[in-house]
């Protein structure tokens, strides 16, 4: 995941533009701003913005100091949800229209026009070997002309986007082209084995692109498997990406999340004991160190961290109930005064479950105000807020946060609302 860089307060500069960035944004009454960053490796960096007019359009105004490279258009918060990708030749006008339905199209720049367009033509030459497949044909002369298809198709864009920027992903993305005609298994597994053999790694412009994770996680999540397929596709991305500690570090982070939100936990536990930990502590990342290890002690299948819930009694102790609904919230936080009682309203149905509230707080006065509206819970207060030990155990970043324990306190879910730990409880 990359690192975001805002400016909240712009200085103008009075340098004359050399080029500029325009386009036109559908449906208008959707967008704002456009906010321009630079991507590179290791960071996305702010630029400039422009206010987008009535009718959708906008322009940014491209001075000298806007150097070749690749480029992020952000509409909409969160900025990592709501961008995409241009190249920049620094020598050329980028027109665009961004439809939120159609998605994005070019009108102007050779580089993002032939990426474009090479990127449809190829999808469908793909398009139509999959359906001789899919459909059990047999006419090898069929399929052997598809073969010849994809492989003028890819060579043609390869001559015209030499000294381009966008030469260096439409080289990446040749995949396997068979010279004869091959049954679909055949087929398939050597696009797996051949899967990486012309991406450029070492390219800065890959390197600075979503493309090289896009492409890695589709790699990765090919198919629904089991932890061993999906450790073992990790090891080949890995031997793959070869040397390069700041690529494996992004991707590896990047599957890592995926594994998670995918419920995957033993594939994710696979990544950060195997290569991750070890590269964020290289790196000195201390954050990712931070957020790996309590991770780690907050997995799904893990025993919770314990705490004292009084100066007598631990969480440990706890054993008046089948399983506990430990939320972290905290009285300044409005979203968590929302669900409070909606969570009061739904554990009242499970009589088997207790709940313990842990106040994530800076003082007492609010906390004490709130907590006598709810009897039948177990109230905790952790003082200091985010510098609370029992926060950094969980490795708490918001609030409201839940983790449903069963009677050993082993961690069985984390739902990320309300609503999800209500789908739990009916579920179970």
């Amino acid at each position: 995941m990359k690192k975001w860089l805002y400016i909240f307060c712009i200085i103008p500069s009075l340098i004359i533009a050399q080029h500029k960035l325009s386009g036109t944004f559908s449906p208008a009454s959707e967008f704002t701003y456009a906010f321009l960053y630079e991507a590179t490796p290791t960071s996305v960096n702010y630029n400039n913005q422009v206010q987008v007019k009535p009718d959708g359009t906008f322009e940014i105004k491209l001075d000298e100091s806007i150097k070749k490279g690749i480029y992020k258009i952000v509409y909409a918060v969160p900025p990592e949800d709501n961008n995409f990708e241009i190249f920049y030749e620094g020598n050329e006008d980028v027109e665009l229209q961004f439809d939120l339905e159609k998605g994005l199209s070019f009108t102007s720049s050779k580089s993002n026009l032939l990426w474009t367009s090479y990127s449809e033509a190829i999808s469908k030459i793909n398009a139509k070997i999959s359906a001789y497949y899919t459909n059990n044909q047999q006419n090898e002369a069929q399929l052997l002309e598809l073969f010849q298809q994809l492989k003028s198709t890819q060579d043609s864009y390869e001559k015209q986007s030499v000294g381009t920027i966008a030469h260096a992903f439409i080289t990446s993305n040749r995949l396997y082209i068979p010279e004869t005609a091959e049954d679909v298994q055949t087929y398939s597994q050597n696009i797996i084995k051949h899967y990486f053999d012309n991406i450029d790694f070492s390219n800065r412009w890959i390197q600075s692109s979503d493309y090289i994770t896009d492409r890695i996680v589709a790699y990765v999540f090919a198919m629904p498997s089991d932890d061993d397929y999906y450790k073992s596709a990790i090891d080949e991305t890995v031997a793959a990406i070869g040397n390069n500690q700041i690529i494996k570090l992004t991707i590896l982070q990047e599957l890592w999340q995926n594994m998670i939100q995918n419920d995957f936990s033993e594939v994710a536990h696979y990544i950060s004991d195997t290569y991750l930990l070890e590269l964020a502590k290289q790196q000195n990342n201390e954050l990712l160190v931070e957020t790996l290890m309590s991770f780690k002690k907050t997995a799904v299948g893990i025993q919770a961290p314990n705490f004292n819930i009084t100066t007598k009694q631990s969480l440990y102790d706890l054993n008046s109930h089948n399983n506990y609904v430990l939320i972290f919230w905290s009285s300044s936080c409005g979203h968590c005064l929302d669900e409070l009682p909606i969570l009061k309203s739904i554990i009242v149905e499970y009589p088997n479950y207790k709940v313990i509230a842990f106040g994530i707080e800076d003082e007492t006065e609010n906390w004490k105000n709130v907590i006598i509206n709810y009897p039948e819970f177990i109230h905790v207060i952790g003082l200091k807020k985010w510098d609370n030990p029992v926060v950094e155990d969980y490795g708490i970043q918001g609030t409201p946060s839940y983790f449903i324990l069963d009677m050993d306190k082993t961690i069985m879910a984390k739902p990320d609302d309300v609503e999800e730990l209500k789908a739990f409880l009916k579920k179970n």
